[in-house]
């Protein structure tokens, strides 16, 4: 079964190409969906600007502002059908034989990453892959609400990014 990575960019690119990105994005989402056990699954990632950005947050989380990444999780969805406590995973009897589970999308602003991989001087490259892998984790159903999924949440963040050679700078 295939792992299907969906990138759509829509916003101009300078200081990185169109192919680049979508590697990168493609890379980092196989890389963090096989850390999780994932042999097959389905994900949406869109690269957009902050105007595209700040109305999903606006109209979905109620937030009237630009922000790096949204995630929106079908597997919640699924959360309703499981037995209490048990997490969605790649080998819940939820999925059928072949299908290929559709995971959610992924929004990421590239004016935001811009403009963290300079506050954090890094590259641009590190910045789309952490919210790539940060966003990815939201969708199996990570949160850093509280200080221990946090810790355990970027932890997994800077493994995945660290076994692709993007760990910190």
């Amino acid at each position: 079964m295939p792992m299907e990575i969906d990138v759509d960019i829509r916003c101009l690119l300078s200081d990185i190409s169109p192919g680049e990105v979508v590697d990168l994005i493609t890379r980092v989402c196989r890389r963090a969906l096989e850390s999780e056990g994932w042999i097959a699954a389905e994900v949406s990632v869109v690269v957009t600007g902050d105007q595209e950005i700040r109305r999903l947050n606006r109209d979905y989380r109620g937030i009237d502002a630009p922000t790096d990444v949204l995630s929106f999780p079908l597997l919640e969805e699924l959360g309703e059908q499981l037995p209490p406590g048990a997490p969605p995973g790649p080998q819940h009897a939820l999925w059928t034989a072949g299908e290929v589970p559709a995971l959610g999308d992924i929004v990421i602003s590239l004016e935001r990453a811009k403009a963290q991989a300079e506050e954090y001087g890094h590259s641009l490259q590190r910045e789309i892959a952490f919210l790539t892998v940060h966003g990815l984790l939201h969708l199996l159903g990570y949160d850093h609400e509280t200080e221990e999924p946090e810790r355990v949440m970027r932890a997994k963040e800077e493994a995945i990014l660290a076994s692709l050679d993007l760990g910190r700078e």
